[in-house]
């Protein structure tokens, strides 16, 4: 696949095989995105787990400390007193049936849903469309809850979750191109923290296989898995 005159001198910049340390990462991936607009970054973590297994999935939410830089809209399933506490606490859509009746019929300008529990029976006819989508609500992750107000907060500040795929790789945006490359490093330091949280007591061998940030038209660099204490300072 041929490559832009911008992205080839972009990528000239990282040298490819070289395993950089966390801070010289993030000031490296925000110097090679190049293209017209902010850019997100993402990091993307290989881990040693068998996904086949079910005592090696790894997902769950985190609130990056210095957010995402995107503006999350937030769907809520409520009523009554909890449909106003969403409300209060910034949901952009609150509904019960109307907005299943809404969803049913191709309405999806959201990015994340919440349901109190009591309102799932209605949101379950909507697993095959929410589904695949990845904005079912879901008690793992905390999005059925009656504590609507702080997860729509968290949600709104920068709440993002993770999911290892079928290969063992989480990708999760930490941030923009207009962040500052300490607020990159923040994130990704709150991020490997949680994931390493998380480990599958069952995973063999090593954990961290590989790790990569990149932006959006921009090139991979690799970051130095070992390092696994970062200093901000």
């Amino acid at each position: 696949m041929a490559h832009t005159k911008r992205y080839n001198e972009a990528k000239a910049k990282v040298e490819h095989e070289k395993l950089y340390a966390p801070a010289e990462a993030c000031e490296l991936v925000k110097a090679t995105a190049r293209a017209n607009f902010d850019e997100t970054i993402e990091a993307h973590f290989r881990l040693g787990i068998d996904t086949r297994q079910a005592d090696q999935q790894v997902r769950g939410s985190i609130s990056l400390p210095h957010g995402t830089g995107k503006t999350v809209r937030v769907a809520v399933f409520a009523e009554g007193d909890l449909a106003r506490e969403a409300e209060a606490a910034g949901a952009d859509v609150v509904g019960s049936d109307d907005l299943v009746t809404k969803i049913s019929g191709g309405w999806f300008d959201f990015d994340a849903a919440v349901a109190t529990p009591d309102m799932m029976g209605k949101v379950g006819r909507l697993g095959k469309l929410l589904g695949p989508r990845n904005l079912m609500p879901n008690p793992k992750l905390g999005t059925v809850t009656t504590d609507v107000a702080r997860i729509v907060g968290e949600l709104k500040s920068g709440r993002v979750e993770y999911r290892a795929d079928r290969y063992g790789i989480c990708h999760v945006p930490i941030g923009k191109k207009s962040f500052e490359a300490s607020a990159l490093l923040g994130n990704y330091s709150a991020l490997l923290d949680e994931l390493m949280r998380v480990k599958p007591a069952s995973a063999k061998g090593k954990y961290l296989k590989s790790i990569a940030l990149a932006s959006t038209m921009g090139p991979g660099v690799k970051v130095d898995p070992s390092i696994t204490r970062i200093s901000e300072d």
